[in-house]
């Protein structure tokens, strides 16, 4: 099969399913009549599918191919964020404080298109295929409710199909131009953890500040206490974030209160780094809180661990890219990036790799940022993901 060709013949039924998916943006594990489009679309295709798993209702789980045959996996997520849009497209989100800020209806629609393509090879395709649309990828943690319901295992309690021998997983990337395609091997993005310290002090009039225990001057001693954390506790090689982004407290400029919260993400690449910058924020804060004579509650959530790209995926997606659209179009990630992506619970259990397929317009420079309510998967990146996917698909050897 000429894969360009193929894509063409699909290009504008994925554009437009792209287009509906993009006016009904729902939050995650609500997206209702987003799984209800997607299994539209593989009724229409004459696709068989698994119509939500234990947890996840609206998850769909589809495989083509012979499953006698080593089987990899392709994902997408669908969900949306609790943004309002302001893109102006004519195809905007119908619903105020809601839209695809992260991209997801493109990685939706490419996942579409790509069955619509692989359906029509089944009876020669070299692997079995299993297609996943996962729900609650935005701060949900969707791939590990899927990871425990068996997506990956193969088990014949699971229902979901053969053992995945690997899995492969895009997100579109505004930092790079349409038609480039960029990974790395090893860590690509880091773990996601938060953390919320409340320093109790005691709490007076703000002209007698004896009085009291002042948790505000604690706190702000605090958020630039755990600084020290990436300046003088991680290697200088390595790399951390400590950020606050969230400080409650007091009701007047006068009253100094009894309380104040601060609260914060804890963003590290591998699991040493991750338990000590658990540890520290925690000791850091207990500190501040003592030497300031105030108590502390802290609590911290686990989040995502890193995206870690097996070496040799990494290595076939580069492999891959590079033959079937150049050597020009395969840019490798330099370093990796803070942000957190679930698909990292996959790769704890297959092999695999995660890759950015650019979202930048052609003519333009830059674009909006992931989570920004004027981003907009752009259409022509389509193209890159079907085809990255059918070749991954169609080079396989297990």
């Amino acid at each position: 099969m000429v894969i360009a060709n193929e894509i063409e013949t699909v290009f504008g039924s994925v554009v437009d399913l792209r287009h509906r998916l993009h006016r009904i943006p729902e939050l995650a594990f609500e997206e209702r009549e987003t799984a209800a489009m997607i299994r539209a679309e593989l009724d229409r295709l004459g696709i068989p599918y698994v119509a939500g798993v234990s947890g996840a209702p609206t998850a769909t789980i589809a495989w083509i191919g012979d499953p006698s045959k080593p089987c990899i996996a392709l994902r997408a997520d669908i969900d949306a964020l609790p943004i309002t849009e302001q893109t102006g497209a004519d195809y905007a989100s119908m619903f105020p404080g809601r839209m695809h800020a992260c991209g997801h209806d493109g990685h939706t629609a490419t996942l579409a298109g790509v069955a619509a393509i692989l359906k029509k090879h089944e009876a020669s395709l070299p692997v079995c295929v299993k297609l996943i649309w996962q729900p609650a990828e935005e701060g949900g943690g969707g791939a590990e409710v899927l990871c425990r319901a068996g997506v990956l295992d193969g088990s014949a309690g699971a229902g979901l199909g053969p053992k995945v021998a690997a899995i492969f997983g895009l997100h579109g990337w505004p930092g790079l131009p349409v038609g480039i395609v960029s990974t790395r091997p090893g860590p690509l993005l880091a773990s996601t953890d938060t953390f919320t310290a409340t320093f109790i002090g005691k709490g007076c009039h703000g002209a007698f500040p004896h009085l009291g225990r002042d948790p505000i001057v604690t706190a702000c001693e605090a958020v630039m206490c755990l600084q020290g954390f990436v300046s003088r506790e991680v290697d200088p090689t390595d790399s951390a974030v400590v950020t606050v982004g969230r400080i409650h407290g007091g009701t007047a400029t006068n009253i100094i209160p009894d309380r104040v919260t601060i609260e914060g993400t804890l963003r590290t690449l591998n699991r040493e780094s991750r338990d000590a910058i658990r540890s520290a924020v925690q000791r850091r804060c207990a500190g501040v809180a003592a030497a300031n004579d105030c108590e502390l509650s802290f609590m911290l959530e686990h989040g995502y661990p890193s995206t870690v790209n097996n070496p040799e995926m990494a290595a076939y997606v580069e492999k891959t890219v590079k033959a079937a659209l150049g050597n020009e179009r395969f840019l490798p990630a330099a370093r990796p990036v803070m942000g957190g992506e679930d698909f990292a619970y996959y790769l704890e259990q297959v092999p695999g790799c995660f890759f950015m397929v650019g979202t930048i317009p052609a003519g333009q420079t830059s674009y909006p940022s992931l989570h920004n309510e004027k981003y907009d998967f752009t259409d022509a990146a389509l193209l890159t993901g079907m085809r990255v996917f059918l070749e991954l698909v169609m080079n396989f050897r297990g």
